[in-house]
């Protein structure tokens, strides 16, 4: 008897003493197979024979290695077969009986592991197909490239064609689908992609355009497209590119669309009805009569510079189109009115186009901070004697205290009116003996100390559009005297009349600035700054003291840095003393004799910037809504005070109201650049608006704590 009609023989025993046999037949089998060549043949039959024991027959007759997963179980299995086979095609029996069952044999190495089918994905499977057969049952990955249509696509259409167990994705950046199945499934799919991987005849068209715009026929024509690829589900393969040198459009695609996108571009690329070379272009974002300028410049300069327009007054083209071609503005409107042939009108309007265009804004926010501590002490006596009439020494020692001295509190006792309030100044302890007889003597003792203590911080802040000039100035005009004189006599009678000239000078903060965008996040800043304030001490001054700080610079900071412009820290100690020469040096007597003076300052002076760019309705927004809300909870903070008795029952205090909310935009309105209508109806406009209450900032951006 062979050896396999000893294992079919074996394998349809009845009895106890079955698996004893099986056991025994596959000891040969195994000794056999390894005694065999590899042409030996084998006639598997099995009925409700277990599985582990088909995995031991298929191990035996192949030599292969098997790890047998615990959930695979006792399932029952059967197999009749009436024609010999070799070990490998049984072993491709096997993995047909393993995909029956809802089990996979996933190969590592030397080892084949026996899994659910459910977890094939989670295995390295063969990742060359081209070693397995196309008709086996083995867990194969393969990569497909895909040439002429689009691999995103092709995913929903092949997805119900794969089992659960199995992966289908594609890699768009190469265009590239990724199965993981069996490979007779695999073999399938890739038939199936080849097929419908055709290249088609798209063919690139150029249509020249003779009276429309290029770009503004690609720019309808696209939409059109994308509205109806987008209500049917799908994608189209069509592309149009507008060539602006040629005024002509590129036409790619499948031979029917390119057809009815042809007849569509031939109905639209018409002449108007008034002739088509006037055209009304509504400006949002410019000036109209600026740009209207700028265009007649454009033109004649064209013109002067083309060929031949220094020969025959108007023998070239350029010379001919330029007298064809007029341009004005309406400033009620913003509006430009071009009448030029086609060509030239397709150049200007490619000009407005990029002119007329939103400019980035700039908020500039300044911090100026400054301490300052000024201490003035002065101490000192004043003493006359007038012993003349008993024949007695004449002698003082008279020394301006706080600008004022003995003298002038002697000459207030006679015409209390001469008194100047700063003769008094400070602590003023005098006393002396006036008499028609004998010997008359007078002293004062003043003191005065002179504290002052500034600490400002200002933070102007301003918006204003990219290379625009901006000021803001929040300042007081202080009126200072800059002369005086009276006037006597003549037509008055004999009266006096005072007369004093004054002049206004701006004391505050002043904020002069020039932004400039570059390319990228940096802001170029032209900045002229001026922080001014009345100085809280006037010693030794005739008038008003100012003190000033200005700052005229040039710098580069990133958008929403900061940058200090400059600053001043200075201590400054001066003392003073005048005195008797030898008298004035004797202690304590010598106080009799001289007059002190101390003074000290010290000056801590900051001054920091912050540029941030807005360039979008939705920034200026943000920034807007902070700095409203800054102020409503201010006003809200800052409420009304209990009283007992009130001042004004019934007024309530005034406080900001909130923010509207917005109406919501339609995206769809447009994108603002058409310029087919006026510039108060842009959609960019009203798509720039934000809810009340400021959005959510971005990632470490906080609102300023103060506006």
């Amino acid at each position: 008897m062979t050896l396999h009609e000893e294992f079919r023989h074996a394998h349809w025993r009845r009895g106890p003493a079955r698996l004893a046999a099986l056991g025994f037949l596959l000891t040969v089998i195994s000794v056999a197979a390894a005694q065999q060549p590899s042409s030996a043949r084998i006639t598997p039959n099995f009925k409700d024979a277990d599985i582990t024991q088909i995995i031991e027959a298929v191990s035996a007759a192949t030599g292969k290695n098997f790890i047998i997963d615990p959930r695979v179980g006792r399932q029952q299995v059967t197999m009749l077969s009436t024609t010999p086979m070799t070990p490998e095609a049984f072993y491709q029996a096997f993995l047909s009986i393993l995909q029956v069952y809802g089990f996979v044999a996933v190969q590592t190495g030397n080892v084949i592991k026996i899994i659910p089918d459910a977890n094939a994905r989670q295995f390295p499977s063969v990742d060359l197909p081209d070693r397995v057969s196309s008709t086996s049952d083995e867990i194969v990955t393969q990569v497909i490239a895909v040439r002429n249509v689009s691999a995103a696509q092709l995913v929903p259409i092949l997805r119900p064609l794969i089992p659960q167990y199995g992966h289908l994705a594609a890699y768009p950046a190469s265009n590239m689908l990724i199965i993981s199945d069996r490979a007779n499934n695999v073999n399938r799919i890739m038939r199936i992609i080849r097929r419908i991987d055709q290249g088609g005849d798209a063919e690139i068209e150029v249509i020249p355009m003779q009276n429309a715009s290029a770009a503004e026929i690609v720019r309808v024509v696209s939409q059109l497209i994308q509205g109806a690829a987008a209500a049917e589900g799908g994608g189209t393969n069509l592309k149009l590119v507008a060539d602006d040198r040629s005024n002509s459009i590129l036409l790619s695609g499948e031979q029917s669309a390119r057809l009815r996108v042809k007849t569509l571009i031939a109905h639209l690329d018409t002449p108007l009805e008034s002739g088509g070379d006037t055209q009304v272009r509504y400006l949002r974002y410019s000036d109209a009569e600026k740009i209207a300028a700028k265009l007649k410049e454009q033109v004649t300069g064209v013109a002067a510079a083309a060929p031949g327009a220094a020969g025959a007054a108007g023998a070239g083209p350029a010379a001919q189109a330029e007298r064809n071609t007029t341009i004005w503005a309406d400033p009620d409107n913003n509006a430009i009115v071009i009448t030029a042939p086609p060509k030239a009108m397709r150049s200007l309007m490619a000009i407005v186009d990029k002119l007329d265009i939103r400019r980035a804004q700039v908020l500039v926010q300044a911090v100026i901070v400054e301490v300052r501590a000024d201490k003035t002490a002065e101490l000192g006596i004043n003493w006359a004697v007038d012993g003349s009439q008993d024949n007695f020494a004449v002698g003082s020692f008279v020394q301006p205290i706080a600008g004022g001295s003995i003298v002038d509190i002697i000459r207030g006792i006679d015409n209390p009116t001469s008194i100047d309030p700063r003769a008094i100044a400070g602590t003023t302890i005098g006393g002396g003996r006036v008499q028609d007889t004998g010997t008359n003597w007078a002293a004062v003792l003043r003191a005065i100390r002179n504290d002052a203590d500034t600490n400002i911080v200002a933070t102007p802040s301003i918006v204003t559009l990219d290379n625009q000039e901006a000021q803001i100035k929040v300042a007081q005009e202080v009126p200072f005297i800059t002369g005086q004189y009276t006037n006597t006599g003549g037509n008055n009678n004999g009266s006096v009349n005072p007369f004093q000239t004054i002049q206004r000078e701006e004391v505050g903060t002043i904020l002069k600035i020039t932004p400039q965008i570059n390319e990228g996040d940096a802001v170029i800043l032209k900045i002229e700054q001026e922080a001014s304030s009345l100085s809280t001490s006037t010693a030794s001054a005739v008038d008003l003291i100012t003190n000033k700080r200005v700052i005229n610079t040039t710098l580069l900071v990133e958008d929403g840095g900061t940058i200090v412009l400059g600053g001043l820290i200075q201590n400054e100690d001066r003392r003073g003393e005048q005195r008797v020469p030898f008298l004035g040096r004797i202690p304590l007597i010598g106080e009799l004799f001289r007059v002190r003076q101390a003074s000290k300052i010290k000056t801590n002076l900051m001054v920091f910037i912050q540029p941030k760019i807005l360039r979008d309705g939705v920034q200026a927004s943000f920034e807007t809504n902070s700095k409203y809300n800054y102020i409503r909870d201010e006003q809200k903070r800052m409420g009304p005070r209990f009283e007992v008795v009130p001042m004004l029952p019934g007024e309530k205090k005034s406080v900001l109201p909130p923010l509207p909310t917005p109406a919501p935009v339609d995206p769809q309105a447009g994108d603002g650049q058409t310029g087919d209508g006026p510039a108060g109806a842009s959609p960019d406009d009203a798509a720039s608006t934000v809810p009340a209450g400021s959005p959510t900032p971005a990632p470490g951006q906080t609102p300023p704590e103060s506006p």
